[in-house]
This record gives structure tokens, sequence and C-alpha cells, in this order.
């Protein structure tokens, strides 16, 4: 749904740009208690059956935006509860991260055959002659299907001439690539956090807006108002995220007036990452290992980690694009504070790893950005231009993107070692990772470089955009053929890699 203006994304930017507004203005966080009704004004519900569970739900929003846990409904709380503590600059976030408002889940119906207004009660009965237990039965002309006998199989919806018969799944569980997502006993989805990496892709499917990850935008607030030098590094896949007059010059001069000491692209890391993850490659792929997977996506690294656990040794030790850019900001301006700002939830729960705590201090989505940008009344069409963004690389840039990490390294190998031949493979979206890896597994692809992404269509496609992943695709793609250089060899930190690991 990325990209499809909903009331689901007008109350996620008003939930982000009154957390803004209100640290912005002084950080009162006593104030929040007020949010709800400014977030939900009048006394009609605008898309529930009561105003009451509206603003209940835009409470835990509230919550949630500022890093917080989901209060429990059985007893009594403020929605301040806990915000003392959380309400600091120096708040890590707290597992969870992804987490499901209970009241406000619908209870989808999960892996059910439905027969729709399609049927044409025809003689053939096709339905009802493939069903192998007899669930299917003709009621006042129109096929039915008893859901206590059906096992889901499917075969009446492909033997149906008209169409008739659909496969429902709840959307978030179908997101789901770590079958992560099951039912408490009220039919409510529920998150096996055991299985869950924090892709966030069940967040951008749930057609009611349920599902929430935790944020800091109070806490990157709180330390820009400090007299922190807090700088921001971004990930190249903000381009065109703010609209059509979003260009990096305005970007840098948007940020500014948000109290940004200044602004680095992430694909100055991600050319550091290539040079060391092609290195890496050509030391250990064969004579160490039989193949190496990419470094960059958390959730693809976690969910290794998870299923694969005999593979984890596999993947490549690279530092990420975002952990390089945040060292060398963290080297080059000591005391800095760093925030990282991009398309995926995933990447706060990295940030959160005990060795890159004291490189990372936040994460912002770009939809958490753009809370921040609407709470300062930032118009992008009558702001001044920037410095610009000039030292991130064509292959940096295009890090962005399904297959660009993997090119990325094959491009550098090949001018480097011209007759070393990498072959590839690579899988958008976490099933598509899982085939990928049981193949890998099972030495299919001995030799090669294997390049995951959690998010189909790569990082264009995180729960934190807000284009489609066509639009972000093609904007991406103009942004790289803009680079002034086209190969990390040619990046002026290309030597800085080795000395940040």
């Amino acid at each position: 749904m990325r990209g499809i203006p909903s009331l689901i994304t007008d109350i996620r930017k008003n939930v982000f740009t009154e957390v803004a507004r209100m640290a912005y203005a002084g950080g009162d966080y006593t104030q929040a208690e007020d949010l709800p009704y400014k977030i939900v004004p009048g006394d009609q519900p605008l898309h529930r059956e009561s105003i009451f569970l509206e603003r209940a739900i835009a409470g835990e929003r509230v919550r949630l935006a500022m890093g917080l846990s989901i209060r429990p409904v059985q007893t009594r709380s403020l929605m301040t509860e806990g915000m003392d503590h959380a309400a600091i600059a120096e708040q890590y976030y707290e597992p969870p991260l992804v987490n499901i408002i209970p009241y406000a889940c619908h209870a989808c119906p999960t892996n059910q055959y439905r027969v729709t207004e399609n049927c044409q009660n025809c003689l053939a009965a096709s339905c009802q002659k493939v069903c192998p237990k007899g669930a299917i039965s003709f009621v006042n002309g129109k096929s039915c299907i008893d859901q206590s006998k059906c096992i889901k199989c499917g075969k009446c919806a492909k033997a149906c001439p008209y169409n008739a018969v659909i496969h429902m799944e709840r959307p978030c569980q179908a997101a789901c690539g770590m079958d992560a997502i099951g039912s408490d006993e009220h039919g409510r989805a529920v998150i096996n956090q055991d299985k869950c990496v924090s892709c966030g892709q069940c967040l951008v499917s749930c057609p009611f807006g349920a599902i929430v990850d935790k944020g800091q935008i109070f806490q990157v607030i709180q330390s820009i108002l400090k007299g922190d030098q807090v700088i921001a590094i971004v990930a190249p896949a903000f381009i065109g995220q703010f609209g059509k007059h979003s260009t990096p010059e305005k970007f840098v001069t948007a940020m500014k007036l948000l109290g940004f000491d200044r602004v680095v692209e992430v694909a100055v890391g991600a050319d550091m990452c290539t040079i060391e993850e092609a290195h890496d490659f050509l030391e250990k792929v064969p004579a160490q290992q039989n193949y190496m997977a990419t470094s960059c996506c958390p959730a693809w690294h976690s969910m290794i980690y998870k299923l694969f656990p005999g593979e984890k040794d596999k993947i490549s030790m690279t530092l990420t694009p975002m952990v390089f850019t945040a060292r060398l900001m963290k080297k080059k301006y000591p005391g800095c504070k760093v925030v990282f700002v991009g398309p995926c939830a995933a990447k706060k729960l990295e940030a959160i790893r005990e060795t890159i705590r004291s490189d990372v201090d936040f994460v912002l989505t770009f939809e958490e950005l753009n809370g921040m940008f609407e709470a300062k009344e930032i118009d992008f069409a009558n702001i001044p231009d920037g410095e610009g963004l000039n030292e991130g690389t064509a292959a940096g840039r295009g890090f962005a993107v399904s297959g660009g990490v993997a090119g990325a390294v094959v491009n550098l190998i090949a001018r480097e070692h011209p007759d070393v031949e990498v072959k590839t493979a690579r899988a958008e979206g976490l099933r598509e990772c899982r085939k990928l890896m049981t193949l890998a597994k099972a030495g299919k692809y001995n030799g090669y470089l294997l390049e995951g992404m959690a998010c189909p269509g790569g990082c264009v496609a995180g729960a934190g955009t807000l284009l489609s992943v066509e639009l972000a695709s093609k904007v991406v793609g103009k942004y790289q053929s803009e680079a002034e250089t086209a190969s990390p060899l040619e990046s002026p930190y290309r030597d800085e890699g080795e000395k940040l690991d």
C-alpha cells in the first residue's frame, strides 16, 4: 500500500507530526495526554464504531512513536506512564520493535476459500465435483463452502470457470516471510517475536493500521535542543520521498532547518562496504567457505541467524553502510550524535546491537522524518538550495534497489581482477530469501555471492518509505546517473573502510 494516500497514512503522519511538535515546543511530555484529542478531533468517529476507541488507538500510537510499549488493557494507567524514562535523548529502543495494537486489529479471516457473487450456478458444478471432502453444496442457487469441512486445498478455486472462488488470507500474515504472525483466542493477530526479524512488511500490509513500530522522533529532537552536534546520515533511497521539490540541495536546507548540524550520504558507507565486501569475497570464496552472503540487509541477516544458524558464518563480516558512515562521522566529529535516516524498520533493531550502539545513536524512517518536516511547516518549494550531496558514487547509491549490492561488488571485482568471474544469485522478500538459503545450504550456490533483500524491490520498499516501489526505483536510478563518480574506487573514502572495521 506504499505510495497510496489513505486514512492510515494520514493518521501515522498526524501522530509523528504531533509528537515532533510537542518535542520542539520544549519537550514537556506531559502534554502527550492531549495528543489523541488533536489527532482525533471532534465528537464523531471517522472510521471506527467509537471516537473513544479511535483516541485509545491514537494514544498507543503516540506511545510507540516515543519508543514506549503498549499498555495492558486489563489495568488502568496514564498515557504518560513510563515517559519520564523514555523521553530522554539517551534512550534506546526496548524490544519488541514491531507491535500489534490488539483493539485496532480487525481479526481478519485467515486462509479461507470463499464463494463470491460471480458464482453462476453452472450445470458443470466443477467446484463441487473436485472437492475431496464434500465441503461444497448449492444453497439458493449459489455454491457454498462448509468451512468446517474445507481443507484449504484450493481445488475448487482452480476448477471454477468464473473465478468465483477466492482465497482469503490475512494481509499481515501473507506479507510475513518468517511466518511469525498467528492468532490469539479472539482471532486477532499476534507476532511471535522469536521468529520476527522486524522487516516491517506486516506493518505496511495491514489495511487497518493495527501494526506499529517504535520510534525515536522525540529523543532526536531532545538531542538537538540540548545543543548536541546531531549529524544525519541518509540512505540513498531518500531521493524523491518528500515530494517533487525535495532535491538533494533543498533536502540539506530542510534538514538544517530541523536542527541537524550536517547531512551525509550513506552511499559513502556503501562505497566502503563494496570495497571491503569484494576483498572479503576474493579472500574467502572458495578458499575458506563455499559461498558468501551479503551483509547489508539486517532482516536478511537476522533471518539467516534464526532459520539457518549453521550458515551464519557465510555472511560477509563487512560492516553495513550505515555503520561505516556512522563510524566515519564519529571519527571526524568526536562527541557528535549520529541519526540514521532511512526506509527500514529493521535498521532500528540493528542499531541497538551492543557492537553498534556507540556508532548509531538514533534511527528515523522517512515517514517519521516527514512528521518532523510537517511539525516545522517546511515547504520544499519555498526554501533555498543547500550545498547538495556529492560524495556518494553511482554504485553506492544503487544499494537502494534490489541487485545493487551484488552488482556493485561484481563490477568492482571485474575492474580490479578482470580474470575473475563472480556468479551471483539474489532474492527479494523473505520467503524468496528462505528459498535461496535452502538451496545454498544444499550446495546449489557454491562459489556464488548471494544478495538477500527482505523487502521486495529492495530498500526502496522498506516499511518507512512514502513512495510506491516503482516510482522510488525510477527516481533512485536517476539519482545514480547524476553521481559525479561511478565506482567506489573513485570515492574519497576508498581507503577508510579498513580503518573503521
